[in-house]
């Protein structure tokens, strides 16, 4: 007799200015899961939060385009319904029909997906899910916090400022370039995808990038430009991660100043991966060990990306850690591992058990005295 397969959500779209990047990646994952393990329930949310239940026919359609927007089907909006055992979610137009899950993966790039709030209602539920759970997540996702972690832990990362929505008019461009040098980058503390971000070198240019990016977040960061090679390192693991091989992202920057929102997804050569990137043997080592010890000091779960900025082929800085890397044709979290020799859908079954084995021993864990 067959064992019973194991039902996955798969949970994309989000309210979140990276929604259409989720839906790119999660496609993929549906795609490429495999389907004699695996039952996959297809779960959207859109970009006012609310949660919808999908077919694969609909979700499939144009889901490949760039600027796909997660358009539900408005009867089939769902609910978590908590259980004593297992967790169902109800559709609300009828709410005889229920469904359960055991386990969740959240495809959800950005904020309300990706900083600890969905991983916060999955734990509550006691559903396991894929990633990093709720510490992990939120620090993965603030910039700023994020850094400091890594500073502590003497991990090199650029120097940077931090500013406040309230602070606004005291960013003075005098001041900054007196710190941080001129270019300098401008980014949302609590964003990723590029979304928001700007290089500065002058005061008009800084006051339109500081507008922009308080459009995306109450926080912001500006931060050195440091010019160099910029090299990405994938892991994956719970109390023992593994790093792949590094690679590399070469810009076309003949049309893009830097890897932006637009050279990663709506230009096709808007830039290069070479996979793996061109390294002496020692700098590679020490760019997978680093991000190992980066994972664990935000204190990662699952599975992340480190992006990394190697100036003058020796000095490495760690740039930023992404808990939910995207999973597009183009992304590099899954071209790094199926370069170090787990295919896509293998890393895909890794992590899902990589879940379920974080959850069973959390069961163990006493919640009375």
């Amino acid at each position: 007799m067959p064992s019973k397969k194991i039902r996955v959500g798969l949970i994309f779209g989000g309210k979140s200015a990276e929604h259409e990047v989720s839906i790119q990646s999660a496609r993929n994952v549906f795609l490429a899961i495999d389907k004699n393990k695996y039952d996959v329930v297809l779960i959207g949310i859109d970009k006012q939060g609310r949660w919808y239940h999908d077919e694969a026919e609909r979700f499939l359609l144009n889901a490949d385009s760039p600027d796909t927007v997660y358009e539900p089907n408005p009867s089939e909006e769902i609910a978590l319904i908590p259980g004593e055992d297992k967790q169902q979610f109800v559709k609300i137009s009828d709410p005889t029909i229920r469904f359960e899950l055991d386990v969740v993966f959240p495809v959800l790039h950005g904020t309300c997906g990706e900083d600890g709030t969905v991983q916060g209602v999955l734990k509550l539920l006691n559903l396991p899910f894929v990633g990093a759970s709720v510490l992990g997540s939120a620090v993965g996702m603030d910039k700023d916090v994020m850094k400091r972690l890594l500073r502590d832990a003497l991990i090199p990362t650029p120097e940077f400022l931090v500013f406040r929505d309230f602070q606004k008019e005291s960013i003075i461009f005098n001041q900054i370039e007196k710190a941080l040098g001129s270019p300098c980058y401008v980014k949302p503390a609590n964003l990723g995808s590029s979304v928001g971000i700007h290089r500065v070198t002058s005061a008009s240019e800084l006051k339109a990038a500081v507008e922009d990016a308080f459009q995306y977040d109450t926080k912001i960061l500006i931060e050195e430009a440091v010019e160099g090679r910029e090299i990405e390192c994938s892991v994956l693991g719970n109390e023992f991660p593994e790093a792949s091989v590094p690679g590399e992202i070469i810009t076309n920057h003949e049309k893009h100043q830097f890897y932006s929102y637009e050279a990663k997804y709506l230009d096709q050569n808007g830039a290069l991966l070479r996979i793996p990137a061109e390294l002496e043997p020692e700098v590679a080592e020490k760019i997978r060990d680093l991000a190992i010890k980066s994972y664990q000091a935000i204190c990662c779960e699952g599975m992340a990306r480190v992006d990394f900025f190697l100036r003058d082929e020796t000095e490495i800085y760690v740039n930023e850690l992404n808990t939910i890397p995207g999973f597009t044709i183009i992304s590099m979290y899954p071209k790094l591992w199926e370069a170090s020799g787990i295919s896509y859908v293998e890393l895909i079954d890794r992590l899902i058990q990589l879940a379920l084995q974080r959850q069973e021993k959390e069961k163990k864990l006493k919640t009375s005295v």
